[in-house]
């Protein structure tokens, strides 16, 4: 496993593969990640409410970070209980890259393959009708090509396009610290209602390493793509570091979603 990286840092991460393969710099990316410390993602366009505790977050060091990829807040905590992964891609990369919901299938078909590894029984949903307010917490709805089981909702899914190719950012839930995510969303009712864990489906927990090899050969058993190592160089871990200074790790941006920089360009 990599090591765990801080919000700001995975999301900067991120951005500036995505921003490679908008100009054909970088070649299409799957990245499986850990967060430290845990930490509240929220969606690009949510608005902060009082559906999210932030006097918890700050009394238990949860950090706070806003993904530049959209849908509602995830808690992300830590390798011991959740897996996030990050698919960048270009329209031609794959049949369907050029279109929001197949492309969210293309991807839900190699994670239930892995899923499957584990001994996951897993479905994924059909395209769900959007209505209503979007809830604060992820996991409080499924949409569509999200995987559940036994109707419960087990990834969580949220994807950004231009014209050029896409961000898509996940949640694997491999258990839940059920006492914390009900006190960090205390306007959904029961968070945890409509979701499950891999440890609740299978009656053990995956590590983090096993979960994302299973994923892998996921997309290698789903579509024949074997996923190897890769690593930035150095323009990339300067735009890294650019992003985290004047975007990710700003109050401006996570807590307002605005910046003042020319990084806005793809923002």
């Amino acid at each position: 496993m990599t090591e765990p990286l801080d919000g700001a840092t995975n999301m900067a991460l991120d951005e500036t593969l995505w921003r490679g393969r908008l100009a054909g710099e970088a070649p299409p990316t799957v990245r499986f990640f850990a967060w430290a410390p845990p930490t509240v993602s929220i969606g690009y366009g949510q608005r902060l409410d009082a559906r999210l505790n932030l006097v918890a977050c700050r009394r238990w060091g949860v950090g706070l970070v806003r993904r530049p990829t959209g849908g509602s807040a995830i808690y992300h905590d830590g390798p011991e209980r959740e897996l996030t992964y990050s698919v960048v891609a270009g329209a031609g990369d794959f049949e369907g890259a050029g279109e929001l919901l197949p492309a969210y299938r293309w991807i839900a078909q190699a994670l239930l393959e892995g899923l499957r590894r584990l001994g996951v029984p897993g479905e994924m949903v059909a395209v769900m009708p959007s209505s209503g307010r979007p809830p604060a917490f992820c996991f409080a709805r499924t949409g569509s090509y999200e995987i559940e089981v036994a109707g419960k909702k087990l990834v969580g899914s949220a994807q950004r396009r231009r014209s050029a190719g896409f961000l898509q950012h996940g949640s694997v839930m491999l258990g839940a610290d059920a006492e914390r995510v009900r006190a960090l969303f205390p306007g959904e009712g029961d968070p945890l209602a409509g979701m499950t864990t891999i440890e609740r489906a299978v009656g053990r927990r995956p590590n983090f390493d096993e979960t994302a090899a299973a994923l892998a050969e996921g997309f290698t058993k789903a579509h024949g793509v074997e996923l190897g190592p890769g690593s930035l160089t150095r323009p990339e871990q300067e735009l890294v570091d650019r992003l985290v200074r004047e975007k990710y790790g700003t109050a401006e941006w996570n807590e307002r979603g605005r910046i003042a920089s020319d990084l806005s360009r793809i923002s």
